[in-house]
């Protein structure tokens, strides 16, 4: 399942049509949403410095099931220009907790491993935007008791990802 905010992206179409299949316009990224994103990045750079700033244009919300994953891929349908100057992706992880597995290959053996708990925030920019990334796995019933008691958050992960087109 897949909304966006900004602008419209389609797995297979990329942003190559900024309306959807109906006709109306992405709904724009809240404003909070920006200044955490920003905020996020300003923090990164500063134990990375040669990681560009950027503002966010485009947010993919994706909602992935209990013991979902997500195939390795590259994010490159951006810009040119935002993937010349390694604009960086942001994700914030919302739910259930995630396998992540990344590195410059395809080849799973030498991929690294990290987990992406509910809340954590994750970066990549500069000489490393165009790292294969993927999902291993989404663990289930390990979401924080708060999500699913008072919002009614479905045993999943959401994944929040911020781009500059």
């Amino acid at each position: 399942m897949n909304m966006c905010f900004g602008r419209n992206w389609d797995p297979n179409a990329g942003y190559k049509e900024r309306y959807r299949s109906d006709g109306s316009e992405p709904p724009p990224i809240p404003y909070e949403l920006v200044s955490l994103v920003k905020a996020a990045v300003q923090d990164a750079q500063a134990i990375l410095n040669e990681l560009p700033s950027m503002h966010p244009d485009i947010c993919s919300v994706n909602y992935y099931p209990a013991n979902g994953f997500l195939h390795l891929h590259q994010d490159h349908d951006e810009s040119s220009d935002s993937l010349r100057r390694g604009l960086p992706v942001v994700s914030i992880s919302i739910g259930e907790f995630a396998t992540f597995l990344y590195g410059d290959t395809r080849i799973k053996k030498k991929l690294k491993r990290i987990f992406l708990y509910s809340g954590d925030v994750l970066i990549f920019g500069g000489k490393s935007r165009l790292i294969y990334h993927g999902v291993k796995q989404i663990s289930q019933y390990r979401s924080p008791v708060p999500l699913v008691t008072e919002f009614g958050l479905r045993n999943g992960r959401l994944s929040l990802t911020f781009r500059q087109f």
